[in-house]
């Protein structure tokens, strides 16, 4: 089975949303540990998000784990019978 550009292109989408929200906490200092709070906001919020490095950081991991995925895919690592055979799913 080949995929098709679609279906590459919704396994990555879907790998960046799980990748963005690991990494979202990353380096998140919150209002109360700075000590810095705005009145009237939540002392949890956080004082700088830096959305744009997360974003970036994000798409590279993604971009990786994409490629190992599609390789170890090509090189039959990742073949409907090799991933029964491991979960133990008679086929």
């Amino acid at each position: 089975m080949v995929y098709s550009l679609s279906t590459a292109f919704a396994i990555y989408f879907v790998l960046w949303w799980v990748v963005l929200f690991a990494v979202l906490p990353f380096g998140v200092r919150s209002q109360a540990e700075d000590g810095e709070g705005a009145a009237g906001t939540d002392p949890g919020a956080p004082t700088a998000a830096r959305m744009g490095r997360k974003l970036l950081w994000t798409t590279l991991i993604s971009a990786v784990l994409f490629a190992i995925g599609m390789w170890a895919f090509r090189a039959g690592y990742l073949n409907i019978e090799r991933l029964t055979k491991l979960m133990g799913i008679p086929l």
